[in-house]
């Protein structure tokens, strides 16, 4: 996702915070069973290096977690947290299953 809409959408869905990050997933009701996903780390959580360096980990997460436990149809959303960025990415990983998890009861 790369549009400020599509965004905006996605925090109107269902919110799973973990210690990593915030997941937001909303069903876009379009009949399409294609799941996408956004990442956004804010300027709090550190420089431009570290931003990009969650965001890489984050997309990974994404690559390997969702199209296995995703919700299909849906947008999905990781808001990056300061604590994320030590966090093992093992962890990291359990977070967002137990996350999809979460949203998709």
């Amino acid at each position: 996702m790369k549009k400020r809409s599509d965004f905006l959408a996605a925090n109107r869905g269902r919110r799973a915070p973990t210690k990593g990050f915030v997941l937001l997933v909303r069903d876009r009701k379009d009949g399409n069973p294609e799941m996408r996903y956004g990442l956004t780390v804010s300027r709090k959580v550190g420089g431009a290096v570290v931003r990009n360096r969650m965001k890489r980990r984050f997309r990974e997460l994404c690559r390997a977690v969702l199209p296995d436990q995703g919700v299909p149809g849906a947008d999905h959303v990781l808001i990056g947290r300061q604590s994320g960025i030590e966090r093992e990415f093992e962890k990291l990983g359990e977070d967002l299953k137990s996350a999809l998890a979460k949203v998709k009861a």
